[in-house]
């Protein structure tokens, strides 16, 4: 004789339902902060890096193209050496600069530019450091006046001091700009961003300009039989352009 058994219903009850459901809504919460929190970490190391990159190229660019500055006392008004500090400074020069230097591919074999780095506003509220490239004897691109190589963003300071043999001391206005001076002092001070609070980074160099300004008696050649030069160098002084010079072909170191 067989006695009738009562089968069980098989399934999950509600309210198992419901934990497990829970159980899986905290995993997924604990793999999305976690995931989220690498993000952030990656984007901030990737920000971080790219402003230590940039202040390494802005300072390489300064300390590069100083190093090459030159000036030529019979053309001086084409190698003035004009610098500026205030809220927006700037600093132009003539150099010969390299193969490497930004944006020299555009001017092909024409090495003697005038650079100037400056500090203009940029978006947000901050302030950039741009950099703008012209040949010498040539006017300035349109292009390159409109649209400069943005070196660095959020600049809150950049400054500069020249040494004055003349002092014997360090001044921060060069007046001579006729000529180079033999030492100068540049500060950089950077933020993360344009917020008042953000923090700021600065960066000082002391770059040491090894050229002199040219002498309109070392430029001419004398002819043979001219005798001595007489003391000044004759009639070829600072600004004044050389005999049978004409303006506007004359090429560096003439």
């Amino acid at each position: 004789m067989r006695t009738a058994t009562t089968r069980q219903p098989v399934g999950f009850t509600l309210v198992e339902v419901l934990i497990a459901i829970g159980i899986l809504s905290l995993v997924i919460a604990s793999i999305y902060s976690t995931w989220t929190a690498i993000l952030r970490a990656s984007k901030s190391g990737q920000t971080a890096a790219a402003a230590v990159q940039r202040t390494r190229i802005v300072v390489r660019l300064l300390e590069d193209s100083l190093s090459s500055a030159q000036s030529f006392g019979a053309n001086v008004g084409y190698y003035g050496f004009l610098a500026e500090n205030g809220d927006e400074a700037s600093l132009s020069f003539v150099a010969r600069l390299s193969r490497s230097f930004p944006r020299s591919g555009r001017f092909g074999d024409l090495d003697v530019r005038r650079v100037t780095f400056a500090v203009q506003p940029g978006s947000g509220g901050g302030r950039n450091l741009v950099l703008r490239q012209t040949p010498l004897v040539m006017d300035p691109d349109e292009d390159e006046t409109q649209h400069p190589i943005v070196l660095a963003k959020n600049v809150r300071e950049f400054s500069m001091e020249f040494w004055d043999n003349r002092l014997n001391d360090w001044v921060d206005e060069w007046k001579q700009t006729n000529q180079l001076p033999r030492l100068i002092t540049f500060t950089l001070r950077f933020a993360d961003t344009a917020q008042p609070l953000s923090p700021v980074e600065e960066i000082s160099r002391v770059v040491s300009i090894p050229s002199v300004t040219v002498q309109p008696v070392w430029q001419v050649p004398r002819m043979p039989g001219a005798g001595a030069i007489p003391p000044g160098g004759g009639t070829n002084q600072p600004g004044v352009l050389p005999p049978g010079t004409t303006p506007g072909i004359v090429r560096p170191g003439g």
